[in-house]
């Protein structure tokens, strides 16, 4: 067996091993080696819940990479004089098993000539395929539509249309070079955050493609782009902040200055510390006011439970239920919920003399407040829904401000007997 190349396949019992799943090594449950001759019939058999390699039985380093959506595409590994390469053939029913095998046969041999995988022809085929409007178009539907939340839709979704569409979308996909990028990126070096996320998405395009097998393995002209480095902003709202702004809120709601569905949503965000959209997005059923409990079935780390405080409990219990609306936080459409707050709070904050503060800085200022009251940081990272004790690192300088302050006090306590 070549190194890299042979991979085991776990039999499951279903016969013929088509069902079976493979993985590197030797691992538990692996009782055989196996290759299998692929073919257009067996190829098309393939089926795994998983992204597997399957490799041919007679030419070695031929394989199909098969994906649980059921896509199949071709690969070659091998070995040359400059190290292992690994390039993607084409995409199972865009070309035949057949013509994949000649493909690999003639890669290989260039590979191991020290040559580049892909004739000339080839890679001037590849250049010549589609526009890149239209393999960020099929990005968008195929996976970022069915397997992103609709946040990073609309951050992809942006970077796309506003950016790389108008910019590169009529180059064929092929033909894109770093210096494109760079170019592109340079032009939206004004915005650092908007500019790498759109060079974080063409990037993303490119993976795909070539999962897809649209383009050879190692063409993404993003690699070895700089991004820029991004400021972290922090601010958080002081106690006397807070009462100024909830003087703003007791005034708007009086004389309404904004919408009461508004005003309830930024006092939830303040009381809870949640995320924005798991506010505007929370159903009814997900609150169990007897637990005083939010039971969050979808947030930006998964399901997580947000325990309530007894003014948030009162909140909750006093605002009005729409018939047949399942949104504690309703739109103005019968069945909606609220999508956009920003406008609402621009009004307020400016009321309230905060015009710098977003409404993610109401996040900041929960996390703030706990530590001020000498809550740990992995007691804040569960409060906050962080996966990672990582993401709440951010406040660890305010957890030693605290810790600064309460020797303060505790020795000032002390010092009037024995100074």
């Amino acid at each position: 067996m070549l190194p890299g190349v042979g991979v085991p396949v776990r039999r499951n019992g279903t016969g013929g091993g088509s069902g079976g799943m493979c993985c590197r090594g030797n691992g538990p449950g692996v009782t055989k080696l196996e290759y299998r001759r692929l073919n257009n019939r067996t190829v098309e058999a393939l089926e795994f819940d998983r992204e597997t390699l399957v490799w041919d039985r007679h030419l070695p380093g031929f394989a199909v990479r098969v994906y649980p959506s059921g896509t199949r595409t071709y690969v070659v590994q091998t070995r040359g004089p400059y190290g292992a390469r690994r390039v993607t053939l084409g995409r199972h029913g865009e070309i035949s098993a057949t013509e994949a095998r000649r493909r690999a046969w003639q890669v290989i041999a260039r590979i191991k000539a020290g040559r580049e995988p892909l004739p000339e022809h080839s890679t001037s085929r590849r250049a010549a395929g589609p526009r890149l409007a239209d393999m960020a178009a099929r990005y968008m539907d195929e996976y970022v539509a069915v397997h992103c939340k609709p946040a990073t839709l609309r951050i992809r979704s942006a970077a796309i249309y506003r950016h790389i569409v108008p910019r590169l979308g009529k180059l064929r996909i092929g033909a894109v070079r770093r210096r494109h990028v760079t170019t592109l990126h340079h032009r939206l070096a004004a915005t650092p955050v908007q500019a790498n996320n759109v060079i974080i998405t063409l990037s993303q395009i490119y993976t795909k493609a070539q999962d897809w097998g649209i383009v050879a393995d190692g063409t993404n002209p993003c690699r070895h782009v700089e991004l820029y480095r991004q400021r972290k902003r922090e601010r958080f709202l002081t106690e006397a902040e807070f009462r100024r702004l909830g003087r703003v809120l007791d005034e708007a709601e009086e004389s309404g200055g904004a919408t009461p569905e508004a005003i309830a949503a930024i006092r939830l965000l303040i009381l809870t510390g949640c995320r924005r959209g798991e506010i505007l997005g929370l159903r009814w059923e997900e609150v169990d006011l007897k637990a005083r409990e939010l039971r969050l079935r979808d947030t930006k780390t998964g399901p997580r439970t947000v325990p309530l405080s007894p003014a948030a409990v009162q909140l909750l219990a006093g605002l009005p239920r729409s018939a047949g609306s399942r949104w504690v936080i309703p739109g103005r459409k019968p069945g909606t919920h609220m999508v956009r707050l920003g406008n609402a709070w621009r009004l307020l904050r400016k009321r309230a003399g905060l015009d710098d503060v977003r409404l993610h800085d109401l996040r900041h200022s929960f996390a703030s407040s706990a530590l001020a009251l000498g809550e740990s940081l992995p007691m804040i990272a569960r409060l906050l829904g962080h996966r990672q004790i990582a993401s709440t690192a951010r406040y660890a300088h305010l957890a030693r401000a605290s810790v600064h302050e309460a020797a303060a006090r505790v020795a000032e306590s002390l010092a009037e007997d024995v100074l």
